[in-house]
């Protein structure tokens, strides 16, 4: 088994755990993504209409983000109560089990209605774990961070969500590469069963990691919650609203942008699916890229200002994502992606260590996960099958997708800018009562 390496490495360490930690687990999410995109409506959903399909086999999809409030609570709880590594172990072998199952799953045409039950069944496992993942992967990193790096070191969990990216669409690009009867058959299962290799990593490298000096700290002094997620309803209900609003851009963005868009170009523009998987993985790569200098860039800008740069950016990259897109070239369809990744990228590497700094280190688990999670639901689980309905409403149009996509970066810049006055507003309180006394 492996030791926790000494104090003055863990920072890095944790940072290190927790980017390789959210990128299996992302990675899982991501080739369940792809796959709903590409085979699942087929072969688990099988219609005379293509559309139908693709609805059902998306349905699927959200609901692994509905499931994922409910594993936020869980293990938001257990990660304020037990603490952070305990919690984050087990949502990580959770989601190895379940994708390497969903690999070993008979279809539709072997299994009939069983097949597809059991695949929403899993997708439901898959969201639980995801769901307690992210908010302890922040925290192990954020709270082992040196003084006044918390935003750099906790973007390092977010950079597993392109990174997982990659390795998925890898993995995919390779089986598609196959003759199509051989890939439905059971080419598509490879990505799935290739995770158990990514867990056995996985396990190993956070066996390494000491708890978070933050939650021992709030252990040693007796003061963890008893109920964390009662005291968070009770007391900053308010901040969790605000933070439902705040990611939803930095999690909707990726699943417009990646989910949707192999959908969309596929049946509306008219490019293989080899095509725009190869687009995906140049975007994907200019996103891992893009994160740490967005995070690196927020700490000298300040975290707030840089986050309404970015969700105003975001607002206005659809439009001339979708003209380039339309053209149906790999050149312009990356340029055009990639526009719309790089604004909504800077703003998810950022979001966590700012989100995560508003809440008290007591029920900071459960407050974050309880966020993310809920908009994780909302916005990344109907995201792709709102898209998917205004493709098939406007046929032929981009303009309310694009539209669509800025409202969703404007409630992103609205929740920030609110969460920045309040955070402003506090302080101003503190300082003012410090100074009387």
């Amino acid at each position: 088994m492996s030791q926790p390496a000494s104090p003055s490495r863990q920072p890095v360490r944790a940072a290190t755990a927790a980017f390789i930690g959210t990128m299996i687990e992302w990675y899982d999410f991501y080739i369940y993504a792809t796959a709903a995109a590409l085979v699942f409506g087929e072969l688990y959903f099988p219609s005379h209409d293509p559309f139908l399909s693709t609805m059902a086999s998306f349905g699927t999809f959200a609901v692994g983000f509905f499931a994922r409030p409910f594993g936020g609570l869980v293990f938001g709880h257990l990660g304020d109560r037990i603490g952070r590594k305990k919690a984050l172990m087990t949502t990580l072998m959770m989601m190895g089990a379940a994708t390497v199952c969903i690999g070993l799953l008979p279809d539709y045409a072997s299994a009939g209605i069983l097949a597809p039950v059991l695949l929403v069944l899993l997708r439901v496992v898959q969201g639980i774990a995801v769901g307690g993942e992210w908010g302890g992967a922040v925290l192990m990193a954020g709270e082992h961070a040196p003084q006044g790096r918390r935003t750099f070191f906790a973007s390092f969990a977010q950079l597993g969500s392109p990174a997982g990216l990659i390795l998925s669409l890898v993995a995919f690009r390779a089986v598609t590469s196959m003759d199509h009867a051989a890939f439905l058959s059971w080419g598509w299962r490879l990505p799935f069963l290739a995770s158990a290799v990514l867990l056995i990593v996985g396990i190993v490298i956070r066996l390494g990691v000491n708890e978070s000096p933050e939650f021992a700290q709030v252990q040693r002094a007796q003061r963890t919650a008893k109920l964390p997620i009662a005291e968070v309803l009770r007391s900053a209900f308010g901040l969790v609203l605000l933070g439902i609003g705040a990611n939803t851009i930095g999690i909707a963005g990726v699943y417009f942008t990646n989910t949707f868009m192999i959908a969309y170009t596929t049946q509306y523009v008219g490019v293989t699916r080899s095509m725009i998987l190869d687009c995906l993985f140049a975007v994907a790569i200019i996103q891992f890229l893009v994160q740490p200098m967005a995070a690196w860039l927020a700490e000298r800008m300040g975290g707030a200002r840089f986050l309404k740069c970015a969700a105003l950016a975001a607002m206005i990259s659809p439009y001339p994502m979708f003209v380039l897109v339309q053209r149906g070239e790999p050149a312009a369809m990356v340029i055009g992606i990639a526009l719309a990744v790089v604004c909504m990228a800077s703003f998810y590497s950022v979001i966590a260590g700012f989100v995560s700094g508003v809440f008290p280190a007591r029920i900071r688990y459960s407050a974050i996960s309880l966020a993310y999670q809920v908009c994780g639901a909302l916005a990344g689980g109907l995201t792709p099958l709102a898209g998917a309905w205004l493709a098939h409403r406007f046929a032929g149009q981009w303009w309310p997708l694009a539209v669509f996509y800025t409202c969703l970066a404007g409630v992103s810049l609205v929740s920030i800018a609110a969460l920045d006055a309040r955070r402003q507003k506090h302080a101003e309180m503190a300082e003012t009562a410090g100074a009387a006394n």
